[in-house]
C-alpha cells in the first residue's frame, strides 16, 4: 500500500500542481503525485505527510481523502516466472503549510517542481498524475475515478 497527495495552488493565474521525478531501477524517470509505500506499522496519514516532506521539502496538511486506487500489475521474473502485483494507492489532497521546495536527495525521485496542469499531457509521467487530477477535479462518491 501506498498513500500520495495531490497539492495544488494557483500562481500568477495559472492552477499548477506540485510534482516528483520517479527515478526507477533502470534509470527511467517519469513525474508522479508526491507520496510513496508505507512502513510496516504506518499510518496512511503519516506516510502521505513524510513523503510529501521526504520529495519536496514542504510540511503539508491533509485535507481530504479523495479516493484509492487499485491496481494489478504481471511482470516477467528470472527463470520464466512472473510476478503478479496488486496494489492500493491511498490519494488525498493538501495544503502546503511550510517547508521550501528542495529536491529529494539518495530517494525514489530526483526532482520537484510545480507544473501549470495545462501542461501535464505534455510530461512524462504515471498514470497515477491523471488518477489524482481526476479524483481531484470530480471528487467522486464511491472514491474511483475510473470504473
Amino acid at each position: 500500500m501506498a498513500a500520495y497527495v495531490v497539492c495544488v495552488r494557483e500562481s500568477c493565474g495559472a492552477i499548477e500542481i506540485l510534482l516528483a521525478r520517479w527515478v526507477s531501477p533502470d534509470g527511467d524517470r517519469q513525474w508522479t503525485l508526491p507520496g510513496g509505500g508505507m512502513e510496516h506499522g504506518e499510518d496512511p496519514i503519516a506516510t502521505a505527510v513524510r513523503e510529501v516532506t521526504e520529495e519536496t521539502g514542504y510540511t503539508v496538511e491533509l485535507v481530504e481523502l479523495l479516493g484509492i486506487d487499485s491496481i494489478n500489475r504481471r511482470y516477467p521474473r528470472p527463470h520464466g516466472e512472473f510476478a503478479d502485483f496488486h496494489g492500493l494507492r491511498i490519494v488525498y489532497e493538501g495544503h502546503i503549510r511550510g517547508g521550501e521546495l528542495r529536491n529529494e536527495t539518495n530517494g525514489s525521485t530526483d526532482l520537484a517542481a510545480w507544473h501549470p496542469l495545462t501542461d501535464i499531457e505534455y510530461l512524462d509521467r504515471v498514470d497515477l498524475v491523471d488518477i489524482g487530477i481526476e479524483l481531484w477535479r470530480t471528487k467522486p462518491a464511491t472514491g474511483r475515478a475510473r470504473d
